[in-house]
């Protein structure tokens, strides 16, 4: 998940009911069920959403243990992954992607053993910003373990390491051996132990017929780098599997593709049908004879004035869509909710990382068609797996 957005710091926001008299030409949303998150957070101009939306997941964690509320550092995990990252590049010859990207496994796997920091402690703006911008560390700690890698010498010193955490340093910040937090000292690991995070009690999802279903692969995505296994089901079952997680207090990480013309700047993730009468509208010979930005542009605008006629999502369209790089894992993000717009559609209510983007401040409604067609990825606490889907899975 490597998507790069610069939109303005957010502040707390609290999602309700998006009443008829509010915009009576648009969507009338109700909530059916919504589970408690922390406070909308700003990637500012770095990807690093896998981060972000998976501490956030880890936020609604201890929201949902009744740990209260806790604001945990992002860059604390994007720089103990690069670390990780840069080894494991120079360890395979330089043929790993080695990008800002990342997956939830570097966000749940890494914490026995690497634990957590809390915000205030750890920023990671050592570098003279007041919001993340990582264009400049991604070129420095690329062009590093690109000549490490590419060193032509016949071995590698002993010391890179050192260097490239130097630089990390430079920018980040030192990695903090112990803290204050809330009246106590803590080691990163220990504060882990004391909220009860610990990697064993989550698993990846996901849904793709190029492997069996029930049995652990590692996705075939450049930014799963750590090559972290998934759980495979059919696609109705991972939808049980969110609906489960929701409907018990849960909330779930969510890697998907938001590149769809469906996927909107003012808050709404659809997957219209561009044949469908209602959408094609009468004069059919007319829509036919327009270009595909044209038809994009239309589709779009009818998408912003309210629920639109979408595809009916089958496991063989998400696989064609995957197998011709039509879905592509570009983003991250929390799901915590479910709602219903006025026509009885089922949405997803979804925790973005891109400030108070859109029309409803940092919220995005992603509709069941959207998350079925464009789920590359979920995670999800192991006990929010429905028994005879966990059962099927082996999980113990």
């Amino acid at each position: 998940m490597r998507k790069l957005f610069i939109l303005p710091l957010l502040l707390l926001v609290t999602l309700g009911i998006y009443a008829q008299e509010e915009n009576p030409a648009g969507y009338q949303f109700t909530v059916v069920k919504e589970n408690p998150i922390t406070s909308i957070k700003n990637q500012g101009s770095s990807g690093t959403c896998w981060s972000f939306s998976g501490v956030a997941f880890l936020e609604s964690e201890l929201l949902k243990m009744n740990k209260g509320e806790h604001d945990l550092s992002e860059m604390y995990i994007v720089r103990r992954n690069y670390a990780d990252k840069a080894d494991k590049y120079v360890r395979v010859g330089g043929n790993l992607n080695f990008a800002q990207g990342g997956a939830f496994a570097d966000v749940v796997e890494t914490l026995d053993e690497y634990g957590v920091v809390p915000n205030d402690v750890y920023t990671g703006l050592n570098y003279g910003e007041t919001t993340h911008n990582h264009g400049e560390i991604e070129a420095a700690l690329s062009g590093y373990v690109k000549g490490i890698a590419g060193n032509k010498s016949g071995r590698i010193s002993p010391v890179w390491g050192k260097g490239f955490n130097s630089v990390l340093d430079a920018y980040f910040g030192a990695v903090p051996q112990d803290f204050q937090y809330q009246g106590k000292t803590y080691t990163p690991q220990s504060l882990a132990q004391s909220l009860g995070l610990t990697s064993k009690n989550y698993v990846s999802v996901t849904s793709f017929t190029h492997h069996p279903f029930y049995a652990p692969f590692a996705i075939e995505i450049p930014d799963n780098w750590r090559w972290a296994l998934s759980y495979n089901v059919p696609v109705d079952e991972m939808i049980q599997v969110i609906d489960n997680a929701i409907n018990n207090g849960y909330t779930v990480a969510w890697a998907t593709d938001v590149s769809e013309v469906g996927f909107t700047r003012s808050g709404v993730a659809v997957i219209p049908d561009d044949q469908a009468p209602e959408n094609v509208g009468s004069d059919q010979a007319h829509w036919l004879g327009l270009s595909r930005n044209e038809k994009n542009t239309r589709l779009r605008s009818m998408i912003d004035q309210g629920p639109v006629k979408e595809k009916v999502i089958t496991q063989e369209m998400r696989q064609i869509a995957f197998d011709n790089q039509e879905t592509t894992d570009d983003h991250g993000m929390q799901i915590y909710g479910i709602v219903k717009d006025q026509n009885g559609t089922k949405y997803y209510l979804v925790k973005n990382s891109w400030g108070e983007a859109g029309k409803y401040k940092g919220i995005w409604y992603a509709s069941e068609a959207f998350v079925k067609y464009k789920t590359t990825s979920i995670m999800v606490n192991k006990a929010a797996v429905p028994s005879a889907i966990a059962r099927k899975m082996n999980l113990n």
